[in-house]
């Protein structure tokens, strides 16, 4: 076999294969592999990738937080008057998303003012770069999967796109991160209630085995019910609010139990192959959720397997 055969099993997900059979005993408890957005751990970085100003933030996820090609999750804070200087990734596929404030997005050098919540995605072989023109700073987060397993590049362009003309309407594809565009689902997944959903990325966006992203928000007292899915890991994150994460009994084991985890705002959960997972909102206020999903391979099989007599799903193929 030669070495690009090699990487190329690893980049399509089948060495990974050899961690799904671990027995849940070898596995950290669920409250320990929940990431806490702590800015008190966030490393200050200057000129990023060439950009302008300095940036705090630190890594919530590596490459090894799901067994497919999910390369890292970052949060932070981009500074005033700072941000990501203009870099390609022909190796990988990136997505940064502000929470909050405003930000000048650019993506193969067409710059546009967006508002936050939001996203752009870079796809495989395009440069992208942010800036944060204002006077306060941005929450912000950074999603890079990966071709091949646990690697990543970069191209530095020196270029802090400080200054940059705006096109009014972008010249790329964004992520809108908006509640109106939100549609009801009674019972997802046999949960409890009404979910607000919405697939706001389809897997045909990218390149690699990233396979989309989902805009999800529960209303006190609803939930997803237990589900799982066999091709696609995933990690949910906390954008708004407090509830409870349930992890199944077993992996692929169709049990309601098993261990619960209380989730809050800045909070990130890693969905793995075949995980039973299900998510309630125990708090007064909406909890809302951004759901990124790697598939095991570069097939990009959605699937959604509801463990009991659930009634609405989210979007599988």
């Amino acid at each position: 076999m030669t070495g690009f055969q090699k990487r190329l099993l690893v980049g399509s997900g089948l060495l990974a294969l050899a961690c799904v059979g671990l027995p849940l005993a070898a596995r950290e408890a669920l409250a320990g592999r929940i990431a806490h957005t702590d800015p008190s751990k966030f490393r200050h970085s200057p000129a990023v990738h060439g950009g302008a100003g300095s940036m705090d933030f630190t890594a919530l996820f590596d490459a090894h937080a799901v067994e497919p090609n999910l390369q890292f999750l970052h949060r932070g804070v981009i500074l005033p008057k700072s941000g990501i200087g203009a870099h390609f990734h022909n190796q990988c596929e990136e997505m940064f998303v502000i929470l909050d404030g405003e930000a000048q997005f650019t993506i193969d050098g067409h710059t546009s003012l967006l508002k936050g919540p939001v996203g752009a995605p870079c796809r495989l072989g395009h440069s992208h770069a942010i800036y944060n023109p204002t006077d306060k700073p941005l929450q912000w987060l950074n999603i890079n999967v990966s071709m091949f397993k646990d690697q990543y590049d970069a191209f530095n362009l020196d270029d802090p796109k400080v200054g940059a003309t705006l096109d009014p309407i972008p010249q790329f594809m964004t992520m809108r991160l908006d509640r109106t565009l939100l549609r009801p689902v009674e019972g997802m997944n046999g949960g409890k209630g009404t979910a607000q959903y919405r697939r706001a990325l389809e897997p045909s966006v990218f390149q690699t085995s990233w396979a989309y992203a989902d805009h999800l928000v529960l209303a006190p007292g609803a939930s997803v019910g237990p589900h799982l899915h066999r091709e696609v890991a995933e990690f949910y994150y906390v954008m708004k609010g407090a509830g409870t994460v349930t992890m199944g009994a077993g992996r692929g084991g169709p049990s309601p139990s098993g261990e619960t985890a209380p989730i809050r705002e800045g909070d990130a959960v890693p969905i793995q192959l075949s995980d039973v997972h299900s998510f309630e909102n125990t708090g007064t206020e909406p909890l809302e959720f951004l759901i990124v999903g790697v598939a095991r391979d570069m097939g990009k099989h959605v699937d959604n397997v509801v463990v009991g007599t659930g009634r609405g799903g989210r979007a599988g193929n």
